[in-house]
């Protein structure tokens, strides 16, 4: 699965688990995922949620050689837990990875 933080600008409004359904492999809206919400503020996502916005937001247009632009006004970004461990079992680490930003259709679940 992964964890979407719904942003606007460097405030995070909201935090959404997405797991595939028993026995999938994607958890796009439509295929059965299931997806909970969780407050900014979520204890299950406190290092993810300070590492992004303490650590990254603050480099990150110029990371993306945008250096001088703003943050997009609203846009989400994906996160994979890199635990290596078996599908389906709980994450042992607290390593995430940035899969995908998105500011040009970003949808409300």
């Amino acid at each position: 699965g992964e964890v979407r933080m719904n942003m606007i600008g460097d405030t995070c409004t909201g935090i959404i688990h997405k797991k595939p359904k028993a026995g999938g492999i994607s958890a796009v809206g439509g295929t059965g995922s299931i997806y909970t919400f969780y407050k900014p503020d979520a204890p299950e996502f406190a290092t993810l949620m300070s590492d992004f916005t303490e650590k990254d937001l603050p480099t990150l247009m110029a990371n993306l050689e945008l250096s001088g632009e703003p943050l997009p006004l609203w846009w989400t970004a994906d996160f994979i837990n890199s635990d290596p461990g078996k599908p389906g079992t709980p994450c042992t680490i607290d390593k995430w990875i940035v899969g995908e930003f998105n500011c040009s259709c970003v949808g409300i679940s």
